[in-house]
């Protein structure tokens, strides 16, 4: 149950930040142009997708060892799994986010410019209702990696901090256990519950839009 909240939480924290990030970096990416740099950026946002995580989990924990030996912040726990998970989920998200902006019709942001929006009114007020639907991919899958991630979470976890993927593991690694079926069961349950209500909802979603 302590491993089950604290997967919880941190794919709850993890996912929201991705998403926000991704969708910067996304809109960056999309709207801003050739701009200096943006090929290092976009290599640097896509790099996660075709790292491996034992790599990615092994450079964070090198990474966050040297922070802490110079700033004794942070110390390895929760804090850093959170940081790891941002970093994996933001490659993800950004791909489904960048997508929707790139299949957009810009002539709705440049009719809300001549009527007098500014760029921060149009995002807020035509570009974000837009993209919700992508948003929400966006986050549901960056909680999915995060919540079952192992590789990222052992590497990042500090002494009494035990994701529910690892004391899976763990159990698993000492033999059968019914504990193992039972945790696997309800997470197949819980992930195909939350995969058909956003399946619905998108449907109902976009017969609204279709009756407008």
């Amino acid at each position: 149950v302590e491993g089950f909240l604290l997967s919880l939480k941190v794919a709850v924290v993890s996912a929201t930040a991705a998403t926000v990030l991704a969708t910067l970096a996304a809109y960056a990416l999309v709207r801003m142009g050739n701009f200096r740099g943006r090929s290092m950026f976009s290599g640097m946002v896509n790099a996660p997708l075709v790292m491996p995580e034992v790599i990615i989990g092994m450079s964070l924990l090198l990474l966050m060892v040297g922070i802490q030996r110079n700033l004794g912040f942070p110390e390895r726990g929760t804090i850093t799994i959170i940081l790891g998970h941002i970093l994996l989920g933001m490659a993800y998200a950004t791909v489904v986010i960048q997508s929707r902006l790139s299949e957009m019709d810009r002539s709705i942001e440049e009719a809300a410019m001549d009527l007098g929006c500014r760029p921060g009114q149009v995002f807020f007020l035509v570009t974000l209702p837009n993209i919700i639907p992508a948003l929400m991919a966006a986050w549901l899958l960056t909680f999915t990696l995060s919540f079952d991630d192992v590789v990222v979470s052992e590497f990042l976890s500090g002494p009494g901090v035990t994701t529910l993927p690892q004391v899976i593991f763990s159990y698993a690694r000492r033999g059968v256990n019914p504990s193992i079926y039972a945790a696997a069961t309800l997470l197949m349950l819980v992930v195909t519950l939350v995969v058909v209500a956003y399946t619905i909802y998108n449907a109902r979603e976009q017969r609204r839009k279709a009756k407008r």
